[in-house]
């Protein structure tokens, strides 16, 4: 379901089959070094991944607890141990949100999500979480394993773990080497693919190969889930309510589900970047931020929703259902490139030529006022001044005054100059 508020104030790598231990997996320590940079930098597939299981407490309770980490990370000075202690921490609520309300289980479909850690700089980590039963028999409870990376690429994460899981089934000491492999492999470039060697036992040796989509800024995001709990007018109500930086809250069963929805959400703003509060699972001992006052895009499981309501106002509009059956895949392009993208062309996609710049180097000088007087249209020039004043088009348009004046690159400047040709054609055929 979902609520929305009233506006706030505001190349081919070998994987052995080496026995797994910490000695023999982890690098040896390295100066803290060019790798570890690139690692950090995201030029690399992944930080880190880490399993999480659920212990036992002496009060009978299942509480989530890191039970490995790929690679540890030696040589570090007090605060970056504190640093990392506390996103270790984070990882353990992100992949079981419920909190301790868990008990043994026979049987446990896996799961796939993801959720976003935010630095105190305001740069961005992803984690990748797939829930499952670990490999055994009887009743257990179940586990998480979780990568952490610079990269968003929700797709291309999902098939990772697919062969993570493949990997499970057969022993944990499958899994490690392949891991080991894929870290040292560089992330390809948009549309490019790399290929890892892996064997396994009775089948030889496998080659992945991993494709970064072609369209890079939409390779975080499935849109079917997001068109498939919501109609067309929804989506509509839901992308107005981002533009304008209004408070949002999903909520669905299926922690997949949350994740997807509000990814998508957030990828139709594109090239705009939500610049506020974003956690797309909300877990339970977090719930009050449902209260904050400030613009959020939140995921939260259905059974919170009474807790939901109650701390929210009464400015809310009645919840829209996350979870109806309509599957229309083969619309989902005609949806994203038809209609949101175009969207942000024709209302302010003449920014360009109103940042002056001198010839003394200096950043350049956006004109807003001139800026959005010079649109026609009464309607979209209301809708202009109010857009002038989120932090997403603030941020973006500071980027652009120190950009220099070289041609941009990317899918939105492309789209502007294709419409700005179709309007020179239009004009002359007047003429």
């Amino acid at each position: 379901m979902l609520l929305y508020s009233k506006p706030t104030n505001d190349n081919v790598v070998a994987a052995g089959v080496k026995e797994p231990c910490p000695e023999s997996l982890d690098p040896a320590p390295v100066d803290t070094t060019a790798r570890e940079q690139r690692y950090m930098s995201g030029q690399y597939f992944f930080e880190y991944l880490v399993v999480v299981s659920l212990k036992k407490s002496k009060e009978g309770a299942y509480e989530p607890q890191i039970t490995y980490q790929f690679p540890k990370r030696d040589g570090m000075v007090r605060f970056q141990r504190e640093e990392e202690e506390k996103t270790l921490k984070a990882i353990t609520l992100f992949c079981f949100p419920e909190g301790i309300s868990w008990a043994p289980l026979t049987e446990y479909h896996s799961e796939t999500f993801s959720f976003v850690l935010t630095e105190i700089d305001g740069s961005r980590r992803n984690g990748y979480c797939r829930r499952l039963l670990p490999h055994g028999n009887g009743a257990r409870p179940p586990e998480a394993f979780c990568i952490i990376s610079r990269l968003a690429c929700f797709g291309l994460f999902s098939k990772i773990f697919d062969e993570v899981e493949k990997r499970h089934q057969i022993s944990m000491a499958m899994i490690y080497p392949f891991m080991q492999s894929l870290r040292e492999t560089a992330f390809p470039a948009p549309g490019n693919t790399v290929k890892i060697k892996s064997f396994i036992p009775d089948k030889g040796t496998e080659i992945i190969s991993l494709t970064r989509p072609l369209d890079s800024w939409l390779e975080h995001v499935d849109f079917r889930t997001l068109f498939r709990c919501l109609t067309n007018e929804e989506v509509v109500l839901v992308f107005a309510a981002a533009v304008m930086e209004r408070r949002i809250v999903f909520i669905a069963v299926e922690l997949s589900t949350l994740s997807q929805v509000i990814h998508a959400v957030a990828a139709l703003l594109y090239p705009f970047t939500w610049q506020h509060t974003f956690i797309s699972i909300v877990p339970e001992i977090l719930i009050d931020v449902v209260m904050a006052p400030t613009p959020y895009l939140l995921g939260v499981q259905k059974r919170l929703m009474e807790q939901v309501t109650d701390q929210t106002d009464v400015s809310h509009p009645p919840p829209i259902s996350l979870g109806t059956s309509r599957p229309r895949s083969q619309e989902l392009n005609r949806v994203v490139s038809e209609a949101f993208l175009p969207f942000f062309v024709k209302t302010v996609g003449h920014f360009a030529l109103y940042v002056t710049r001198n010839s003394s180097g200096q950043p350049g000088v956006f004109q807003s006022r001139a800026f959005y007087k010079v649109i026609k249209s009464k309607t979209t020039r209301h809708f202009v001044k109010k857009f002038l004043q989120t932090q997403m088009f603030d941020l973006f348009i500071q980027e652009v005054e120190q950009q220099p004046t070289s041609p941009q690159q990317g899918i939105f400047h492309k789209k502007i100059v294709e419409y700005q040709e179709q309007k020179k054609k239009e004009k002359a055929k007047r003429h």
